[in-house]
């Protein structure tokens, strides 16, 4: 029988919890607590199946791809649905006056316009006598297909771009997303004024004068719609007899001014649901609220990372070189996230969704270093991992020490920066590893990570270094000590000392002993260092000019390149199985096999 797979796992994605199944045809189905009472209904032979959806969907107006389709009667009963094309990516129609004030507008993601639409029923902001009243989001259903960028109907430019911004961080605005949402019964508010008698002029103008009051309702909930329309706007089959009752009962002027007093009263009172929610968004004044709250509770949960919290069903925990990591999947482009700790409240923050699409400011020439502030106005650094990469003996910055050991993977580099750390020699912070979930173009030519890390398997049972993904390693933005940060405490500007040299705040002969005694400290505590640069140590400097000193009352030189750090064999480490240590002797034994050219994946 064609059912929804028996494996289900409650999944929590931006405050919102589904029960995630995969359908039969490999799919992908998310079930809100709305639709969880109904899984039959939501089998892909009882709504989507071709002939099904062709002969018993009907396209309703618009400018997107929106259906109302019937599911199967499962025991008795029928759903009515509706079914839209998520159109995250493709660039958006600026073909109303609202949206001209919003130029920069985007659409929303499947998973942030259900995590706003539940936000927007359960009315937490904003007066509590209004009420917004919405479709109730059933579902997202995500098929196996990916398609080619003209399939999409997306835009190239906007996906060139993205690309530009974002290398190496897979695009899923090439997988199609299906939201479903419930049927209301009843007619929107354009078709409500067909059946009052009015001339063309004074419907567009109650038309506004209602669009603009129901606007406003929501601004005072804390929300706007940037292509905010009548069409959004729909009156409940009850309300819409009314309107016909009032207008057979008088007659002439007196039933359109007593019809119109009555839709009047209808929006004053909320008596209407909206419709529509792809550029749904918050107001800058709740929008503010909402990231200096997740901004405070982020901080203290970063602060207490490692103090073990409860752990959802779709999280587990997992160690890795030591380093305890909360790993859970990144649902929507499909790949996987490690946070380190054990706080798993602290997940959410580094889904990519919440980082990839921000404004974003690039902090190397040569690497895929990115800064940005995320949707929950945490400041963080994201560099795609070079694991696997061998540079050319023509690049810059080639050193043959490169092609003896490699370059570290995001595990290693996690690993490392922790050691050091505890050796008090500080690095930057490292938050997160995410996998991409789309296969890497390029291919890569060391293959000896890989083939260290090959027994390192994730809860699935999968590698956690796959060679055909990208990585992303996930840093915090240096701007003082965590419990500091936590605290409100004085906050630092993280500069490097190259360009520390370069601004008057320390001399080269200053920046040179710096780098030095790092390298020596490194050496000392059993890793190599040689290859840091000046650009790849930060110091922490006030709005004074003033640098941040230690412990020891110095200046607190701190790491922020550690893919080129490598652990010196023999030297006293951790050497349990699967250690870092481990890793790195089995890399160094393959040098030898990568020199000859045995390049082969085994």
């Amino acid at each position: 029988m064609d059912r929804i797979a028996a494996k289900k796992s409650l999944v929590h994605i931006l405050g919102v919890v589904y029960v995630h199944t995969k359908t039969s045809d490999g799919g992908d189905l998310y079930l809100t607590r709305f639709a969880e009472p109904f899984p039959e209904h939501f089998e892909i032979r009882n709504w989507y199946e071709r002939d099904w959806f062709n002969e018993q969907g009907t396209k309703l107006r618009g400018t997107s791809s929106v259906y109302r389709v019937p599911t199967r009667e499962v025991e008795g009963r029928a759903l009515d649905l509706v079914v839209k094309n998520c159109r995250v990516g493709e660039d958006v129609p600026m073909d109303t006056h609202t949206l001209q004030e919003f130029c920069d507008a985007e659409f929303n993601s499947p998973w942030e316009e259900f995590s706003l639409v539940m936000e927007m029923r359960e009315g937490g902001y904003g007066p509590r006598e209004i009420r917004v009243r919405t479709q109730r989001p059933l579902a997202i259903y995500v098929p196996p297909e990916r398609m080619q960028p003209w399939q999409s109907g997306r835009s190239r430019s906007r996906i060139n771009r993205i690309h530009a911004k974002h290398p190496g961080i897979d695009l899923d605005i090439l997988k199609q997303y299906k939201l479903i949402y419930e049927w209301i019964k009843g007619k929107n508010l354009p078709e409500v004024f067909e059946q009052i008698d009015l001339n063309y002029d004074e419907i567009v103008h109650h038309l506004k004068v209602l669009n603009y009051q129901v606007l406003s309702a929501l601004d005072k909930k804390g929300y706007l719609v940037a292509d905010m329309k009548p069409e959004h706007i729909i009156f409940s089959e009850a309300d819409t007899l009314r309107v016909e009752e009032i207008g057979r009962v008088h007659r002439g002027g007196t039933a359109c001014k007593k019809q119109i007093e009555f839709l009047y009263q209808l929006i004053k009172e909320g008596h209407y649901s909206l419709i529509d929610y792809e550029l749904l968004l918050r107001t800058a004044e709740h929008d503010q609220k909402v990231k200096d709250s997740r901004r405070h509770h982020y901080l203290d949960d970063q602060r207490d990372r490692f103090q073990p919290t409860p752990l959802p069903a779709h999280l587990q925990s997992m160690e890795i070189f030591g380093i305890p990591y909360i790993y859970g999947h990144a649902e929507s482009t499909g790949g996987n996230l490690w946070v380190v700790g054990r706080n798993a409240r602290l997940f959410d923050y580094f889904l990519p969704e919440r980082w990839r699409k921000t404004p974003s400011l690039k902090l190397s020439d040569t690497k895929e270093v990115f800064y940005t502030i995320t949707k929950d106005n945490i400041h963080l650094v994201w560099k795609t991992s070079r694991v696997g990469e061998m540079p050319d003996e023509a690049e810059e910055g080639y050193s043959p020490k490169i092609r003896q050991y490699g370059i570290n993977s995001p595990f290693e580099e996690f690993a490392v920066a922790r050691t050091l750390n505890e050796l008090e020699i500080p690095t930057v912070y490292v938050r997160a590893i995410y996998m991409t979930g789309t296969p890497k173009i390029e291919a890569s030519a060391d293959f000896r990570r890989y083939r260290s890390h090959e027994e390192i398997l994730d809860p699935e049972g999968n590698p956690v270094l796959q060679e055909n993904h990208n990585y992303i390693t996930i840093r915090g933005y240096y701007n003082g000590p965590d419990y500091s940060v936590a605290e409100r405490g004085q906050l630092y500007m993280p500069v490097d000392l190259f360009k520390a040299v370069y601004k008057g705040i320390i001399d080269e002969r200053t920046s040179r002993s710096f780098l030095d005694e790092v390298k020596e400290k490194l050496w000392s505590a059993g890793f190599d260092g040689s290859l840091l640069k000046t650009n790849d140590l930060l110091l922490a400097v006030d709005s004074e000019g003033e640098i941040m000193n230690n412990s020891y009352g110095k200046p607190e030189v701190i790491i922020a390149k550690i893919e080129l750090i490598w652990k010196i064999s023999g030297a006293a480490y951790s050497h349990s199985p699967g250690s870092i240590d481990t890793v790195i002797d089995d890399s160094i034994d393959d040098t030898e096999e990568y020199i000859r050219g045995d390049r082969h994946r085994q």
